[in-house]
């Protein structure tokens, strides 16, 4: 075997291959200098804009506008950690002083009065920089949501304009470090103090330290805190507090210790930190009293009595912010399926003899891989405007379950699906998907947490049918026979009418695009999920006999079926009862075409479940794959104007390669 050369460098030697490599990597990046556009759009890009900007399209406009002008959100890859977490508070401050921060909150408080205003900022700022999303909405979302929604006037005038305005910073502490999801059993305390009239907050054991929480290693100075109220030797279930934690020194407050999380796999522009209190005491006006309060003489005075309905009461006040996490989830997806698509109508690999290279766009494998993501994407927009305008709109007296399952499914599914989107977008840049300054590696590693924060999606899903198993259940009381019957006769309709040897058969073009086989095949595979989740249910506690939790146990790969499942069918039926109002016939055409795309891509996914139930027959399976390739293939150079229409400005896009 040959001896390997090695060769000493000097620092000239090193100066020069310095500036050898500085040449590749700028050719490596280099931006082309203009995108291949096979296709003239088939709709008004612009006017999809619109629709995908919905009624939020100026103050969409404002923010792009501001991360486009002000110097402070020029992206810088190599930027060391803590001026990461400096710049990105600094960020912050700019937001609130464009009065973009709590924009939910009051006019007489300093905010906008604009419900969804955060909204839209968590998606835009999602295509930008998610440790900057996190960072304000920490401090604006949960800790300015928490003062609003659970306290009343006094904490409202006491906290709520200087919050607005970040004159001071706070964090949320909920979670536990053996308490994550179960918020219900959290270990801190609040214990009352009648002959001062204080509240002695707690952490009694290890497990029982508040962890991952938001700008408490460096910037916040106070935090809501939630814990178990314990008044008179009783405990009333968890509420929420507000405790100072430090001084205007930046010093931690007396009794509390601060530690620092360090580095995380993404969003290190954010300071997590972890909090223990011994003993800290607090005035008994800091308890957020909006659905209970402490009397002086120490009375624990409540309207809702139950414990139980008092704890989700309050936490159904918080949950809507679900939706933001899921609408910045879909932010991210976008933005790299924005750098994926523009890559692959400019880069060329391989082709015939003699003729040049064909685009990456015009592979097959590349637009089954692009298209039914880009069509998701659609797909939950415009399922999300539905969702979140019901959720702003329900009743105060309306029951919320509604929206807290809704909330849940479609955080799970749209985090979920960021996941995927992300990881196929990078594969399909190759190794110019790997370089950071093209956005992935910071999109993959920012966006990562969200599928076990605010909820981790397992837990979700289920919660999502577990209330859907209840109010299956509920339906067989005497005083509902009349809504069983209702949904059994629908049920043995649709097993004559969809498992139709004629029916599983048809495999015309018309009828595989056609909405109402999808709305049916997607209907049927929830209802009959249900029934048979419900059913396996009760035999593991009638016939085996298990306690209703182990039971439960049992079927979790059931429920997660069932979940996905559920929110599948709402959101394809949410994007076509949208499409129905849309008047530009090349616009409404355009979302058919990916509406169907969508559709197609859920059945095919789960292929093996409509099989075994005899609801497709193999002949009409392959058939359906065929109409699912040839769709991706008839979109494949609309894809780049559909992901303009995402309006993403380059700046702030930031990938060289879509640039």
């Amino acid at each position: 075997m040959a001896t390997p050369h090695i060769s000493v460098t000097t620092s000239d030697d090193n100066a020069s291959i310095d500036a050898a490599l500085d040449s590749v990597i700028a050719e490596a990046t280099s931006p082309h200098p203009e995108i291949v556009k096979r296709e003239a759009p088939r709709f008004d890009v612009a006017q999809m804009q619109q629709h995908l900007d919905g009624d939020l399209a100026d103050l969409k406009q404002e923010i792009r506008d501001l991360l486009v002008s002000d110097p402070i959100f020029q992206k810088d890859e190599y930027i060391s950690h803590a001026d990461f977490r400096d710049i990105t508070y600094e960020r912050t401050k700019v937001l609130a002083e464009h009065n973009l921060g709590a924009m939910d909150i009051p006019a007489e408080f300093g905010g906008r009065g604009a419900a969804k205003g955060p909204l839209a900022l968590m998606e835009i700022l999602s295509h930008y920089d998610m440790s900057l999303v996190i960072k304000q909405g920490v401090h604006f979302g949960l800790f300015g949501g928490a003062v609003y929604l659970l306290g009343t006037e006094k904490h409202h005038k006491a906290y709520l304009p200087g919050m607005v305005n970040l004159d001071y910073c706070a964090c949320f502490a909920m979670t536990e470090l053996g308490h994550g999801s179960n918020v219900r059993d959290l270990q801190t305390t609040a214990t009352y103090d009648p002959a001062t009239q204080e509240f002695v907050i707690h952490t009694p054991i290890e497990s029982a330290r508040k962890e991952y929480i938001g700008a408490a290693a460096q910037h916040a100075t106070m935090s809501v805190v939630f814990a178990q109220a314990i008044v008179n030797g009783e405990s009333h279930g968890v509420n929420c507090f507000i405790v100072p934690i430090r001084d205007e020194k930046m010093h931690p407050m007396p009794g509390v210790r601060i530690e620092d999380n360090g580095m995380k796999m993404g969003l290190n522009g954010v300071d997590n930190g972890r909090l223990w209190f011994d003993n800290v005491r607090i005035p008994r006006e800091n308890m957020l009293d909006r659905y209970a309060h402490v009397s002086a003489d120490g009375e624990y005075v409540t309207d809702i009595t139950s414990e139980s309905k008092r704890f989700f009461t309050m936490i159904g006040a918080l949950v809507k912010g679900r939706f933001g996490v899921a609408i910045s989830a879909l932010g991210a997806s976008k933005t790299a399926l924005t750098v994926a698509t523009r890559y692959a109508n400019r880069r060329r690999q391989f082709g015939p003899d003699d003729k040049a290279e064909a685009l990456l766009m015009e592979y097959g494998t590349h637009q089954t891989r692009l298209m039914p993501r880009i069509a998701k994407a659609y797909a939950i927009d415009f399922a999300l405007k539905q969702m979140t305008e019901k959720s702003l709109n329900a009743n105060a007296g309306e029951s919320t379950r509604e929206i807290e399952t809704l909330a849940a499914a479609i955080k799970a599914y749209t985090t979920w699906y960021n996941t995927d989107a992300i990881q196929t977008a990078r594969e399909t840049c190759g190794g110019q998907g790997f370089l950071a300054v093209n956005r992935f590696a910071d999109l993959k590693g920012d966006s990562d947490v969200y599928a076990t924060f605010e909820g981790d999606n397992t837990v979700l899903m289920q919660l999502v049918a577990k209330g859907l198993l209840s109010e299956y259940g509920s339906q067989f009381n005497d005083n509902r026979l009349h809504a069983v019957m209702r949904m059994l006769t629908r049920q043995a309709g649709r097993e004559l009418t969809e498992k139709n040897p004629v029916v599983t058969r048809m495999r015309s073009e018309a009828h595989l695009r056609d909405s109402d086989f999808h709305m049916n095949a997607l209907s049927f595979r929830e209802e009959v999920t249900l029934v048979e989740t419900a059913k396996r249910f009760r035999r593991e506690i009638k016939e085996r006999k298990l306690p209703a939790f182990e039971a439960m146990t049992r079927v979790q790969g059931d429920m997660l079926d069932l979940g996905n499942a559920y929110i599948e069918r709402v959101i394809l039926e949410e994007f076509l009862d949208y499409i129905d109002g849309v008047e530009d016939e090349n616009i409404a055409a355009m979302l058919r075409d990916l509406a169907t795309l969508f559709a197609l891509d859920s059945i095919k996914t789960n292929a093996a479940w409509y099989l075994e139930r005899g609801y497709l027959s193999g002949a009409k399976y392959h058939a359906l794959r065929r109409q699912f390739d040839k769709l991706c293939n008839e979109l494949k150079w609309q894809g780049i104007h559909l992901v303009d229409a995402f309006g993403i400005p380059d700046a702030v896009l930031g990938a060289p390669i879509a640039i």
